[in-house]
């Protein structure tokens, strides 16, 4: 399952409870990373280390939606099949990833 960039930007308007979960590289998230209101759990794990820390993914959902996302939309696509391979349900992939959000939601978020 997908949600676009305007799908998440109008949840946190909305407030939602929501886990954000990035699996992008460590220099790629200290380049830019998505804002995430108050009311949102951004979490950061690298592609590669899911399968060992999906534990603690599950733990810092609690019932709540949590929205993978990466550059572009593949990384966090394998990472969203994958958890929901695990037995997770309400996972969702940011179609588009952190380069659609810049140019659609936040332009000051550089792109790169």
């Amino acid at each position: 399952m997908d949600v676009t960039v305007d799908e998440l930007a109008r949840r946190f308007e909305q407030g939602e409870a929501l886990v954000l979960l990035d699996v992008r590289q460590p220099n790629e998230r200290d380049f830019c990373k998505i804002s995430a209101p108050s009311s949102v759990t951004d979490v950061h794990i690298p592609m590669g280390d899911v399968p060992e820390l999906w534990g603690e993914v599950q733990s810092s959902a609690e019932s709540r939606p949590i929205i993978v996302y990466c550059h572009h939309g593949v990384r966090s696509r394998i990472v969203t099949e994958w958890l929901q391979s695990q037995g997770m349900a309400n996972v969702i992939n940011l179609a588009g990833g952190i380069d659609l959000w810049s140019k659609r939601i936040d332009p000051s978020v550089p792109l790169y």
